[in-house]
């Protein structure tokens, strides 16, 4: 007997593949959303919300999981996950629409989470400009080197330059403003027409920064440290890197499921930034701050699941200590494993990665992605 040939497909790009086999063309795009499917974890619904939007999925085919006690209303709230085709959830968004309990909200954000703009990965340089970073102290210590590094790292590839003053590796001592402010002093002068970070905690470090030319700061305790240096970034109309933080970046903790946890402190930020009046935010997962080498790839393994968060995301990974090398290994080992992590990213357009080797990462983004 004859077998049939079939093949999974996972070219996202279902439009293309109807055409190849000669669907009518007049109504491939629209077609194309009935292939295309999503997930979403929905919290906190009422019995009512919840009951809506259960039954308003089934009708279009679509499918809704709920507490097992709804039925009896032993419960005040669900979590739900909600999935099924573009096409089903956009009808089941129209519907949602006419319903009462807030419902016409919920399907507008659905309806923004399904219309997600395409990413697409630039790379940040990283600069740093101290005598005890994790993986390159005291190389770009002096000025003049520290110059040279900046535009060599433009010459690579970079998009965007991150200049720190002050290391923040586990066990780091922590710097003064001041001595901050006096290590950027001079390479700040004269300025790339390059979009400039500066990765800082503090707020007077930051408007010195934004004074000079700085476009972005790139705060890695989440504004945790230093609250004003919100009030700061967006007196100046800059862009302000918040990541995902639990204070000393040695000191991992336990979480219930990691992704979800830093997902909700993210969310959490992200608001307050918002509140304060700041328009213009980039999240940052935290890789190696407070969490161990697992958390830190099941992050890496649902990296999409942040996208949900609806803001540009950052990622670093580059030399750090969960690639298992320790410091003393060379840079170029280091530079390969962060390669080799770097590429899922670029695959699922990471907006902002974060790295040393600029040179490399170019090289790989330009001939595979």
């Amino acid at each position: 007997m004859r077998k049939f040939v079939l093949k999974e497909l996972t070219n996202v790009n279902v439009e293309a593949e109807l055409e190849k086999i000669g669907f009518d063309i007049a109504y491939r795009a629209k077609a194309s959303d009935k292939y295309r499917y999503k997930t979403f974890k929905i919290f906190d619904l009422t019995i009512p919300q919840a009951n809506i939007l259960k039954q308003t999925a089934l009708s279009f085919g679509a499918d809704c999981g709920v507490h097992k006690d709804i039925l009896t209303a032993n419960i005040e709230k669900t979590d739900v996950i909600l999935g099924g085709s573009y096409s089903q959830l956009k009808k089941v968004c129209e519907r949602l629409k006419q319903q009462p309990f807030s419902m016409k909200i919920l399907a507008e954000n659905l309806v923004a989470q399904l219309d997600l703009q395409e990413r697409k990965t630039k790379l940040v340089g990283i600069l740093n400009i101290t005598p005890d970073s994790f993986s390159d102290g005291g190389m770009y210590f002096e000025v003049d080197n520290a110059r040279k590094q900046l535009f060599q790292l433009i010459e690579d590839g970079a998009d965007v330059i991150d200049i720190g003053a002050e290391s923040t590796r586990p066990g780091a001592e922590q710097i003064d403003a001041k001595i901050q402010i006096e290590r950027l002093r001079h390479v700040l002068k004269n300025l790339p027409e390059i979009p400039i970070s500066v990765d800082t905690r503090s707020s007077e470090v930051a408007m010195f920064a934004l004074d000079n030319g700085v476009q972005i700061i790139n705060d890695v305790s989440g504004m945790d440290f230093d609250l004003k240096i919100a009030d700061v970034v967006k007196n100046y109309g800059a862009s302000l890197v918040i990541q995902h933080s639990t204070g000393d970046a040695g000191n991992i903790i336990s979480y219930n499921d990691v992704v979800e946890d830093v997902y909700m402190k993210l969310l959490k930020k992200s608001q307050i930034a918002l509140e304060k009046g700041l328009k213009n935010l980039i999240l940052d997962v935290g890789i190696g701050f407070g969490k161990s080498r697992e958390d830190n790839f099941q992050i890496l393994n649902r990296i999409e699941e942040f996208y949900s968060l609806n803001y540009p995301l950052m990622v670093g990974i580059s030399r750090k200590s969960f690639l298992g090398l320790s410091q003393s290994k060379e840079n170029d080992l280091k530079d390969t494993l962060s390669l080799a992590i770097s590429y899922p990213l670029m695959l699922k357009n990471i907006d902002y990665l974060r790295v040393h080797n600029v040179k490399i990462h170019k090289q790989l983004l330009d001939l595979a992605i």
